[in-house]
């Protein structure tokens, strides 16, 4: 299979109705590990994570992968901060992408009743996934993610409104991930989360990237007075 990085966005600009939601944003996406999103509430992180993976139209700019777009877009997945179920049972959802890729049944089924077990499901395959907790709902939806072994996982606040004990089952999910060599780009608003996990940081502000820096960089000498102000909990627009 084709390589899938770096990523290259150049000058990417997403408008709706007049008005900008991002851009200019230029960001090169590399190497391994996770790289957080941060910035206040309205930065653009939700938009430029659509926008790099091709759900968001762009109005001005590029992306560009180290293979064919078709091949980028198959390499791929996406979780959002509200994960869709669909109307299946547990294992009917995690089966489902492997049969949309022509997995043959059995081993689909295999793989499913595995990755329950891994993210603490097991005993739940039959149940009704719309019926789940919010942070089983948001672990089934990171293993439906992760069950077909993704290069490259977009993910949109991935523990928002969750418990200590739910965050921290979903952040061992994304350390086995990455850990697996799954490239993942997550937006956050928890900087404790930011600082356990990611490898480098890109600081969001009015829809640019206003600093962008390895982790330990940013988080004990970040380069601007807003990156500053937003680390100290400051209002920052």
């Amino acid at each position: 299979m084709s390589a899938l990085l770096p990523m290259r966005a150049s000058g990417v600009c997403v408008h709706r109705r007049g008005k900008r939601l991002i851009g200019p944003v230029d960001l090169v996406l590399d190497g391994q590990g996770i790289t957080a999103l941060i910035g206040p509430n309205g930065a653009g992180k939700s938009t430029l994570l659509k926008a790099l993976h091709g759900l968001e139209r762009l109005s001005a700019g590029r992306i560009d992968w180290a293979c064919p777009q078709h091949e980028a877009q198959q390499m791929q997945a996406f979780v959002f901060q509200t994960p869709v179920m669909l109307r299946r049972s547990v294992l009917d959802n995690l089966m489902y992408p492997l049969r949309l890729a022509r997995t043959p049944r059995a081993a689909a089924r295999a793989a499913a009743a595995q990755w329950c077990a891994r993210i603490g499901l097991e005993g739940m395959e039959g149940r009704l996934a719309t019926v789940l907790s919010g942070g089983e709902r948001q672990k089934l939806a990171l293993a439906r993610a992760l069950i077909t072994s993704p290069k490259l996982l977009f993910l949109d606040e991935p523990s928002a409104s969750l418990d200590g004990s739910a965050t921290r089952e979903i952040e061992a999910i994304l350390t086995l991930a990455t850990g697996a060599g799954t490239r993942i780009v997550m937006a956050t608003h928890d900087m404790g989360q930011a600082r356990r996990l990611a490898r480098e940081v890109v600081f969001l502000r009015r829809g640019e990237v206003h600093e962008a820096a390895p982790a330990a960089t940013f988080f004990d000498a970040p380069a601007t007075r807003a990156a500053a102000a937003f680390l100290a909990g400051d209002i920052v627009d």
